[in-house]
């Protein structure tokens, strides 16, 4: 715990520093020039800079878009997620994903400056936040590892599609191509990932002839990942 929360305050903080640094210096450029004091300096940009920039805001996602889309998988969260975990009642999803675009906005900073994720020291906050909430006579337990790894999902996602676009931005790539390859993606995970935990769940046959146990197929899975890996 205490390794997590020196470098969750340690990233923080670099964050912060940045984000101030960064209004002071486009204050200073967007001062007038007065009798007292002599004209800012202004950072040429380039014209690939230039171009880059132009082609990235010109195909944005429309903020509309993203808050209806954040709001309605916060919807679906909030009602599907108790289910799975009763123990994760739905008011604890809420006050989760009213707090998470703020976690988000610093993990994805932060991870732009420094290339580190802080995904897991976020989902350890949650453990204690809401393990506490919960308390351990209502399966505080369960609740805090449920909302560790709701909350994991949000920030991960967040820093994960910053390097993403940042990627596209220097590729003179679309926004929202991008955006709809990573919802294309994501469709095919939600049907792939279940499917493949049936298969691993229970004895299957290859072949319709042989009948082997769940164990065999993961280390011939391994074994198969190193010799190719």
């Amino acid at each position: 715990m205490g390794d997590g929360l020196y470098n969750f305050f340690k990233v923080l903080s670099r964050t912060l520093a940045a984000l101030f640094f960064q209004l002071q210096r486009s204050d200073a450029t967007g001062a007038l020039p007065i009798a007292d004091r002599s004209s800012p300096k202004t950072s040429r940009i380039s014209y690939d800079e230039q171009r880059r920039t132009q082609l990235f805001l010109i195909d944005q996602i429309p903020t509309w878009f993203a808050v209806a889309g954040y709001v309605t998988i916060a919807a679906i969260s909030t009602t599907t997620v108790p289910h799975i975990f009763p123990e994760l009642k739905w008011y604890y999803i809420l006050v989760i994903y009213i707090f998470a675009p703020a976690l988000a906005f610093c993990n994805a900073y932060g991870c732009g400056l420094t290339d580190w994720s802080l995904a897991s020291t976020y989902g350890t906050l949650a453990i204690f936040v809401i393990g506490a909430w919960a308390g351990a006579s209502h399966g505080g337990v369960l609740a805090g590892l449920a909302a560790c790894g709701v909350v994991m999902n949000i920030v991960s996602t967040a820093s994960d599609l910053s390097q993403d676009f940042k990627t596209g931005y220097l590729t003179l790539s679309s926004p929202q191509s991008m955006s709809v390859s990573q919802l294309i993606g994501t469709a095919m995970g939600c049907m792939i990932s279940p499917c493949v935990f049936w298969f691993f769940l229970r004895p299957s046959r290859i072949w319709g002839l042989l009948e082997v146990n769940t164990l065999l197929l993961m280390l011939l899975y391994f074994e198969t990942w190193l010799y190719w890996g």
